[in-house]
């Protein structure tokens, strides 16, 4: 999947802001937008949280 012409976003933390960011990591960790939102809300924006989080 290609994104356009954007440097890689911080792989340490999540930015649900940035448009760009919400592709990359629904993409990344294989999720819908709001199953990394619901993740997000409950562990914080940390990727390796997130991972974390979805591997239970």
């Amino acid at each position: 999947m290609k994104f356009g012409k954007r440097l890689q976003p911080d792989r340490g933390k999540i930015n649900m802001n940035d448009e760009y960011e919400v592709k990359y990591w629904t993409h990344e960790l294989g999720i819908t937008r709001s199953k990394l939102q619901h993740l997000i809300d409950k562990v914080g924006n940390s990727a390796a949280a997130v991972r974390k989080e979805l591997s239970r």
